[in-house]
């Protein structure tokens, strides 16, 4: 499963927490940071918990984990050809951190895998379904790949708001229609979970727990 998206999409809280979430249900889970763009809010900075879990993680070398550098593992192609039962590939934002994947074309071929898109709409360039449209053609031109599918992360951080996720899955859901991709599931933060009523969504939820904050304050520990 390949996570793709603009910056500030969410994409890594979404892997990171789907990543738990998976493994605690029992299955073999395995995440690789192909994030050769963005220096921050790397899938790396929550290496430890996940390590704890005994979730497999790919990173670039120890003394490279800092770098902002175009630093590839030769593993990550490896865990392409013999995946585990669930393995995740946390990429870079937009097509400029897409482009890595079309690197790893042989190691993907033949190989089935979804390609799912994250959208905050309640972010600039995808707060309209052309917006979300042209993203997503980038983003398959750089990688060489297809989008399989979306998945919602309304949210505003700290300031997110129950009316948030409600319409922001409700623009969500209409993207779906008209793109004909399918929505697979929703994100939202694990503390607005009680708030909300889950007769409102025709999709999974998957809580997220923020891992990836500021030096000042501390991660959310995983239920």
């Amino acid at each position: 499963m390949v996570i793709v998206g603009n910056y500030g999409s969410g994409k890594t809280e979404v892997s990171i927490n789907l990543a738990v979430k998976k493994k605690r249900e029992g299955l073999d889970v395995r995440l690789a940071d192909l994030d050769l763009v963005n220096p921050y809010f790397r899938t790396r900075e929550a290496r430890k918990p996940l390590a704890n879990l005994g979730i497999d993680i790919v990173l670039p070398a120890e003394k490279y984990l800092q770098a902002d550098l175009p630093i590839l593992s030769p593993a990550v192609a490896g865990m392409i050809r013999r995946p585990s039962q669930l393995t995740l590939i946390d990429v870079g934002g937009d097509d400029v951190g897409a482009t890595v994947l079309a690197s790893l074309a042989e190691a993907f071929s033949k190989r089935p895998y979804n390609m799912l898109q994250i959208i905050n709409p309640l972010r600039p360039f995808t707060e309209t379904v052309s917006g979300c449209m042209k993203i997503r053609k980038e983003i398959e031109a750089a990688s060489k790949m297809t989008i399989t599918g979306l998945v919602g992360n309304p949210n505003l951080i700290d300031e997110t708001r129950p009316g948030d996720i409600i319409s922001g899955y409700d623009f969500v859901e209409s993207l779906s229609k008209e793109s004909g991709l399918p929505l697979k599931f929703i994100a939202i933060m694990a503390e607005l979970l009680p708030k909300i009523d889950y007769n409102r969504f025709r999709c999974p939820i998957l809580p997220i727990h923020r891992q990836l904050v500021p030096p000042w304050k501390k991660a959310k520990k995983f239920d």
